[in-house]
């Protein structure tokens, strides 16, 4: 039994580590990823105050889930200063529609004292399969790379 556990530590070490060796896509790879996979701009969104979940791409575009099958990529009118590190984000609305007119809030972390909140300038619904298809394809390809690197002879 002990033998089991330390097989399944030393193979949860290796996944860790080949995650952590797997190369991390660049915001403008990010960027043109999710827009590859974005409609054409809406008007606005419902929002009922919880997001499922959201991703910073680069620090003037951020992506919303509102269902875990619903997702919004945003284009900010500008950088918006700290959103890749920040711990939270709020969004304003009007009744529960998020429009151009809102803008997103970077809370929490040191240094809130005096951040501007960042105008929502474009909102385009992503399909969400579509997406997880593509990164799935861009880590399968990068897995394949691997393979025929450490494949190759040195020389």
């Amino acid at each position: 039994m002990k033998a089991f556990f330390q097989l399944c530590a030393l193979a949860g070490v290796a996944l860790l580590a080949a995650c952590a060796s797997s190369p991390k896509l660049s915001d403008a790879q990010k960027l043109a990823l999710y827009q590859a996979n974005a409609g054409a701009p809406v008007k606005d969104f419902t929002y009922l105050g919880n997001l499922t979940g959201w991703q910073p791409i680069g620090d003037s575009a951020l992506a919303v889930w509102t269902k875990p099958k619903e997702a919004y990529l945003l284009d900010l009118g500008g950088p918006c200063r700290d959103l890749d590190y920040a711990p939270a984000i709020n969004i304003t609305n009007m009744m529960g529609r998020v429009s151009t007119l809102d803008r997103v809030r970077v809370l929490g972390g040191s240094g809130g004292v005096g951040r501007v909140s960042c105008r929502i300038v474009s909102i385009r619904p992503l399909d969400v399969s579509k997406l997880k298809a593509a990164e799935a394809e861009l880590r399968k390809a990068d897995v394949e790379a691997r393979q025929e690197e450490s494949a190759a002879p040195a020389n």
